[in-house]
């Protein structure tokens, strides 16, 4: 059952009493509901859809009064590829664009491509098991701009690799607009990338960027402003780039690699090696193993590291 709101009457006399005391909640009741059992059917063994499924319908029960908005964007939904689109063309749509003609051009995307299909899982799993704040999946969906301008730039490159450059623009273009991510379509972004915040990332049009990545806000990975074709930096995998840190030019991160908070990085750093500082110098790696045993671990969540990498700035 919805919630049962008293709305406002002109006629109604004034009172003093709060007008709290005229609302009235109902818990929703899923497991006796034929929502609950038409959603499970649209699952088709999707285990992160189907766990989102009852994210929604947990977070209802707990505020009824969003029992509305999570029907529209989760409950009503046939699958995750359903529910991302329709999100993302009313997000990004305006009264130039419609969001019924976004969301068909997304939607085709995310049924059509295989790849684009398993990366938008692999994103929401990164974010969920390497970002504390992420409390569930469904959280991230609609709460998450770094997971949200990840998917639309997927659709984007898509269309870019098809020649359709105009429209892939005009996503990037209200993109930027939206979530305040600047990722040019001809980037290439693997699968299990976080983006965190992510509000003033930049990513240019020859970037690469390997899998499990994790960029916090502010990043740039651009071009020096004196070459042209190949110009952007290359991230191999797992590497962990800090807040506000600049890398420019057609140089390669190695996998593994963590790049301090705030540095400026021109030139290449070696795999799982540390770079900190404007400009960047390496510390640990190959060249200075001892430095190795001092640092934060490898292993530890980007969260930790962030909070820790500053003891080691030369």
């Amino acid at each position: 059952m919805a919630a049962c709101i008293h709305k406002f009457d002109p006629k109604r006399p004034e009172s003093d009493e709060p007008i709290f005391k005229y609302c009235e909640f109902s818990t929703p009741n899923f497991s006796d509901s034929p929502i609950s059992a038409q959603f499970d059917d649209s699952v088709e063994k999707d285990e992160i859809w189907s766990k989102m499924i009852d994210e929604a319908q947990m977070d209802a029960q707990q505020e009824p009064i969003l029992l509305d908005y999570y029907f529209d964007l989760i409950l009503s939904q046939r699958s995750l590829d359903h529910a991302l689109a329709n999100l993302l063309g009313s997000k990004l749509g305006n009264s130039n664009l419609s969001s019924t003609t976004l969301r068909e051009v997304f939607l085709s995307v995310f049924i059509d491509d295989v790849v684009v299909k398993r990366s938008i899982r692999e994103d929401l799993r990164a974010v969920k098991e390497r970002d504390p704040a992420c409390i569930s999946y469904v959280h991230c969906l609609l709460n998450f701009k770094g997971y949200l301008a990840c998917q639309a730039h997927r659709v984007a490159h898509k269309l870019w690799s098809q020649e359709r450059r105009v429209l892939a623009l005009l996503i990037q273009n209200r993109v930027s607009e939206v979530f305040a991510v600047d990722i040019h379509p001809g980037a290439r972004l693997g699968s299990g990338i976080l983006l965190d915040h992510a509000t003033g990332v930049v990513i240019g049009e020859t970037a690469v960027i390997g899998n499990n990545v994790s960029i916090l806000h502010g990043v740039t990975l651009g071009g020096t402003g004196k070459d042209s074709g190949d110009r952007h930096p290359k991230i191999g995998d797992g590497v962990l780039i800090g807040a506000s840190t600049h890398i420019l030019g057609n140089v390669r991160i190695g996998e593994g690699a963590k790049i301090g908070a705030g540095s400026l990085v021109l030139r290449e750093v070696p795999a799982r090696t540390t770079a900190v500082g404007n400009p960047a110098r390496l510390i640990g790696g190959k060249e200075k193993p001892v430095r190795l045993d001092n640092l934060p671990s490898l292993t530890m969540d980007h969260t930790s590291f962030i909070h820790e990498w500053s003891d080691y700035v030369i």
